[in-house]
């Protein structure tokens, strides 16, 4: 039986009025690779929210692919509120 690794994840934060994501390291933000970003206008409607989240979780699971020829499993329900100190936030 393989034990399974956290490789990295996907962080999603505000910044500005942006939604911006980004590939992290587990625990850490130190080094995130930019990945894409949305107006936070548009993601206020739910379907087009879900539709950047599953791109953008996409992108990570082609990374985590390419560096280890495994496809990432992705938890359910998708997402977890980042803690506090990675927040970031409307200027």
């Amino acid at each position: 039986m393989t034990q399974k690794q956290e490789m990295g994840r996907l962080a999603m934060r505000v910044e500005g009025d942006l939604w911006v994501a980004y590939y992290a390291l587990p625990k850490t933000m130190d080094g995130a690779l930019f990945l894409g970003s949305i107006q936070m206008a548009f993601v206020q409607d739910e379907s087009a929210k879900q539709i950047f989240m599953a791109l953008m979780r996409d992108a990570v699971s082609l990374i985590i692919k390419g560096q280890t020829g495994v496809d990432p499993e992705w938890p359910d329900p998708f997402g977890k509120p980042s803690p506090q100190h990675e927040r970031g936030g409307r200027a």
